[in-house]
């Protein structure tokens, strides 16, 4: 999960999770830097700084003249990032702290089941 102690990451995390959800799709344009700038009232250059970030990932992609688009396969990439930081920021925490309790694996899959019920 991102932090979001840095104002740019806010802008970052929010299209992500608007492409995630399928609210903005492959190809759609998505709001500019000012626009971010004005919703989350930060300077311009900070919500750039958010938008370039996915642009750097390959997430997004500048069409001259028109803005931001989001990229072919750009949901794909944002499930595998965040499945690898699921894992490194819940999971191994929470097999580690299973370890030091001497709780079994098995014993932690059903509390994990019966805690979804």
């Amino acid at each position: 999960m991102v932090r979001e102690d840095k104002l740019y990451l806010r802008v970052t995390r929010s299209l992500e999770d608007n492409i995630l959800a399928g609210n903005i799709r492959e190809g759609d344009p998505v709001p500019s830097s000012n626009q971010y700038a004005s919703f989350y009232h930060i300077n311009p250059a900070t919500a750039a700084k958010g938008v370039g970030l996915l642009a750097a990932r390959g997430i997004l992609h500048k069409k001259r003249g028109l803005g931001m688009f989001v990229e072919a396969g750009a949901r794909e990439k944002l499930i595998e990032a965040r499945k690898a930081s699921f894992r490194e920021e819940y999971i191994d925490p929470l097999l580690a702290e299973a370890g030091l309790l001497g709780v079994s694996r098995q014993d932690l899959i059903a509390m994990l089941i019966s805690a979804g019920k």
